[in-house]
């Protein structure tokens, strides 16, 4: 394989996404050392509107339409997202080269006076920009008082340090990569907040039509995240989720088995269904399936109807 000239990798320019985009950057810089690889920095609608909570402007993929027209129109090679961010169907022309080795994906509270979701008062304000974390803080803790907290990382935590939230609950692969683990109060065990779909992963997407790229890029895909993402993703897939849905999965591997848990609930956490499946490795997206299925015989299709016509 002859090792590319040059690579230009496409990025939000948010602290967090910048080094996610290093992060590949010196990957491949290490594969490639003859090899020339920019970061090309956009804003994209997702970091602009920021007075709207993000279920209700469009979804996650305003945070990668951009990206995906820098790699349309030639400027930039490949894109690197947080897989959480990326919708379950990519648009026609793009394709999923590489997924990287998951970081934490547990939820972490953070707060500046209380220890953990248990120690916080009734009527308490804790912040997240997810539905997912909503409904899942709302189920446990009907007393809570959940709003909503968009901007990047740092815009989060400094709303936090100006009091206007008791706790916030943000990635804890987030605050891990940007060495801000010293705000984690306690990450929350994924049985009682089960992750988003895919997060803690990095995913690599190219244009479809750049087959050179896929043996370049190879090295950097980890089977056992790829796995685990793809049956996660299969289950959002089947069920039509998008950030508008509060549902989630993790998967894990043991062995030649996955084993998944996923969940299907109500804004107000009045509801929630969750479900467990396993199945072999090599059939992730079937698993997602057959979760859903099972999510689907509980009444999620019914859950799903009704927040469509919210």
């Amino acid at each position: 394989m002859n090792a590319p000239k040059k690579l230009v990798i496409a990025s939000r320019e948010s602290a967090l996404a910048l080094w996610q985009a290093q992060y590949i950057q010196s990957r491949l810089q290490a594969l490639y050392p003859e090899t020339e690889v920019k970061i090309l920095g956009m804003t994209t609608t997702g970091d602009q509107i920021l007075d709207s909570p993000l279920a209700r402007i469009g979804g996650k993929g305003l945070f990668v339409k951009e990206l995906e027209q820098a790699l349309a129109d030639g400027r930039a090679d490949l894109a690197v997202h947080s897989m959480k961010d990326v919708p379950m169907h990519l648009p026609p022309g793009f394709a999923l080269a590489a997924i990287g080795e998951r970081e934490d994906p547990r939820d972490a509270f953070v707060s500046n006076d209380y220890a953990s979701l248990d120690s916080l008062p009734e009527g308490s304000v804790v912040g997240t920009s997810s539905l997912r974390r909503q409904s899942q803080l709302q189920a446990r803790f009907p007393g809570l008082k959940v709003e909503s907290l968009r901007g990047n990382l740092q815009t989060r935590l400094r709303k936090l340090d100006e009091g206007q939230y008791a706790a916030i609950i943000l990635a804890a692969a987030g605050l891990k990569r940007l060495g801000l683990e010293a705000r984690i109060r306690e990450c929350i065990d994924p049985e009682a907040s089960i992750p988003a779909v895919g997060q803690g992963a990095l995913g690599i997407e190219i244009n479809a039509s750049r087959h050179d790229l896929l043996e370049v890029l190879a090295p950097l895909n980890h089977a056992q995240t790829a796995a685990c993402v793809e049956a996660e993703r299969g289950m959002s897939r089947a069920l039509a989720g998008s950030c508008q849905v509060p549902l989630g999965a993790y998967a894990q591997q043991h062995g030649e088995s996955l084993s998944m848990t996923g969940f299907v609930a109500s804004i107000d956490g009045r509801e929630l269904l969750r479900e467990t499946a396993q199945g072999p490795v090599d059939q992730p997206d079937a698993l997602g399936q057959a979760l859903a299925a099972k999510l689907v015989a509980r009444g999620a299709d019914r859950i799903l109807a009704a927040l469509a016509h919210d």
